[in-house]
């Protein structure tokens, strides 16, 4: 499975973003995608995730009620819309792959780098 991260950018505190994960290749032996970030000298962060089949979602205490994780599956594509942005959301923000529901993330994308002004 490949993964694509797009949509991020520079953006004033309190604005929005929506990033997106494009999968290709054995997309089938995807069962879910996770959406990650990692700050300047921070560890890399959990934020949501979304299964394929049934859209099942789960959110890290830190994405909940701003950011919203949702699939488009005829697209392969994964979105992360985040809003009411801040400037400790700056981070370089990446989307990965679960093969099964152990959620251990075998396949990562590039990252795209997201930047809040103050």
């Amino acid at each position: 499975v490949q993964l694509q991260a797009s949509g991020g950018g520079l953006v004033q505190a309190g604005g929005s973003l929506r990033l997106s994960c494009a999968a290709s290749g054995r997309t089938p032996s995807s069962y879910a995608v996770g959406w990650f970030r990692q700050g300047p000298g921070k560890e890399r962060d959990f934020l949501a995730d979304i299964t394929w089949r049934g859209g099942t979602t789960f959110y890290n205490n830190s994405a909940k009620g701003r950011f919203t994780i949702s699939r488009d599956k005829a697209k392969n594509t994964v979105y992360l819309q985040m809003n009411s942005l801040k400037p400790e959301d700056t981070a370089v923000y990446f989307c990965a792959s679960a093969s099964d529901s152990s959620y251990r993330y075998d396949y990562w994308g590039q990252g795209t780098q997201v930047t809040v002004s103050s």
